[in-house]
């Protein structure tokens, strides 16, 4: 599995001439990382008493982004497992009108497949951003430039993840059901965008206090 690698040999894979691990997995693993440093902020916050009067947001927002960090890890695996069916429906036999029916049945499985998965991705990162503007108003300001930094990770992997959801739309035969997901993915970059500006306008301000 991709994320039981060391550091240094994922780094290798992503930059091999393979196609996977590629841009799918790398967005989940920013947004595991983002989810990992929002989470980390709020256990340099929780026990302080300073931040007292907001522990149990920061409790709640920890559990979040504790399950939010294992969600997008798992997706690191799950993206590079879509590619590799799209690869293997690509190299089924077409050379009958049978074979060729079977091969392009398989392909909008998989197709579908690769579109779900970095939608999950997408969707998973725009939760953690929710969770990180959280953080940012109310959390340590010794760490709200980890705020940041986590906030620019999750963005990063919406943002990514909406390529790869876009990417594997025409291989989808259901029309209908790509239109719906097109919508779906500009709202979820909507979101994202917005509550980006959000955190990077409470960090600023609590930065400059």
């Amino acid at each position: 599995m991709l994320v039981d690698l060391k550091l240094k040999d994922f780094t290798e894979r992503l930059g091999s001439g393979t196609p996977t691990p590629g841009g799918g997995s790398a967005s989940a693993l920013a947004g595991s990382l983002a989810a990992s440093l929002g989470a980390m902020v709020c256990d340099l916050t929780l026990g302080k008493p300073k931040y007292e009067a907001v522990r149990a947001d920061l409790e709640r927002a920890r559990e979040a982004l504790e399950g939010l960090r294992k969600d997008l890890l798992a997706l690191v695996d799950r993206d590079a497992e879509a590619y590799d069916q799209v690869a293997a429906a690509m190299k089924l036999p077409k050379g009958t009108p049978e074979e060729k029916g079977k091969r392009q049945e398989a392909l909008g499985r998989a197709n579908l497949f690769a579109t779900e998965i970095p939608l999950k991705t997408a969707e998973s990162s725009l939760a953690v951003l929710t969770q990180v503007k959280g953080v940012a108003e109310k959390g340590n300001t010794s760490a709200l430039s980890d705020v940041g930094v986590a906030a620019h990770l999750a963005h990063a992997g919406l943002v990514g993840a909406a390529l790869n959801v876009r990417i594997n739309l025409p291989g989808i035969p259901d029309r209908e059901r790509a239109e719906r997901i097109v919508e779906r993915t500009s709202g979820l970059e909507s979101e994202g965008a917005r509550l980006l500006e959000d955190i990077r306008g409470a960090v600023s301000r609590r930065m400059s206090v």
